[in-house]
């Protein structure tokens, strides 16, 4: 998959090409079955598959007090999309000139000069161009007028329920980790490297591997049993806090901080990916570095528990020949 950043990278694709358009936030099954379809029609056509999305996502650059948590950052999604049927991932730049650009603009200048679009596949409430004045009956009389094929992805469910990037989000909300792994194909996630701490932890016998997950408004807060991979090709076992430490006087920003189990080496500038595989606590403040210790402890004991019923876990790593872990 070729990245390309922004519009001064554009370049026109002289076969043209098959398009889908959207925030592709978490790159779910639902994203994942749009990107397969439209793969298979490229096939049909002879044309390589494109998805573009925006940086910021549209509504960060407008409303960013309104913006809900995101399941991915953008090295996630491109790490995601990697795994799919993607030749190339364009990257827009969302910003004033891109905003105000109208309809008929985007579509001439962007999918029809800009990339030579032959297919394009959308959902149907998509909205584009300037106040969001474009919609998706629009877009196809303009495609027509370019000569390109608009079509909606449609809806993909689950066990009876409509997959968004809005559900999954609910779901991580509750807790329901199961539910958020079902809907998204594989267990919530986040990537990141290991950075110095304060060594907290350390001081009170439960050395951590500290995460800047660079986020104000995470979509997991609280304490959960973990494992970690990235390390050595073993996907490690530990419990994992997501939050901003109260009982240290609260940080400024979220950290995830890893406690692996019976762990030695020094993962100091590893990037690392945690999954997430069950809730255990919400993140409460305690009164006492000691109270804060023996809360810790039931926390390692309990999430030995979880992954033992989960993985069959014995040690401090999954069995690499597990699959689906």
């Amino acid at each position: 998959m070729q990245v390309i950043r922004g519009l001064i990278n554009l370049r026109k694709l002289e076969q043209g090409c098959a398009l889908t358009i959207g925030n592709f936030d978490g790159v779910h099954r639902g994203h994942q079955a749009v990107i397969s379809k439209l793969a298979e029609k490229a096939l049909e056509l002879n044309l390589p598959v494109v998805v573009m999305l925006f940086e910021p996502q549209p509504l960060e650059y407008f409303r960013p007090e309104e913006t809900p948590a995101r399941l991915s950052r953008l090295r996630d999604k491109v790490l995601l999309l990697r795994q799919l049927q993607v030749h190339y991932l364009l990257i827009l730049r969302f910003n004033c000139a891109l905003s105000r650009l109208s309809p008929a603009e985007f579509v001439q200048q962007i999918l029809a000069d800009g990339l030579n679009t032959k297919y394009l596949v959308v959902g149907d409430d998509f909205r584009f161009g300037y106040g969001r004045s474009g919609d998706y009956e629009s877009l196809r009389s303009l495609a027509a007028r370019f000569g390109f094929t608009v079509e909606s992805t449609g809806s993909h469910s689950v066990g009876g329920e409509r997959v968004s990037s809005t559900l999954i989000r609910d779901a991580l909300a509750a807790g329901d980790l199961d539910s958020a792994k079902r809907f998204l194909g594989r267990p919530f996630s986040i990537n990141g490297k290991v950075i110095p701490g304060k060594q907290n932890g350390r001081a009170i016998g439960f050395p951590t591997a500290n995460i800047a997950i660079l986020r104000k408004n995470p979509p997991v807060r609280g304490v959960f049993a973990v494992t970690m991979s990235g390390f050595r090709d073993r996907e490690w076992a530990g419990v994992a806090n997501v939050g901003v430490r109260p009982t240290f006087g609260r940080d400024p920003v979220f950290f995830l901080e890893v406690h692996l189990f019976d762990f030695e080496w020094d993962l100091y500038g590893s990037h690392v990916e945690v999954h997430f595989h069950e809730k255990i606590r919400d993140e409460i403040r305690f009164n006492s570095l000691d109270e804060l210790k023996q809360r810790i402890g039931k926390d390692v004991v309990l999430a030995r528990e979880i992954l033992g019923r989960r993985f069959g876990v014995a040690g401090n790593f999954i069995d690499p020949e597990r699959p689906g872990v």
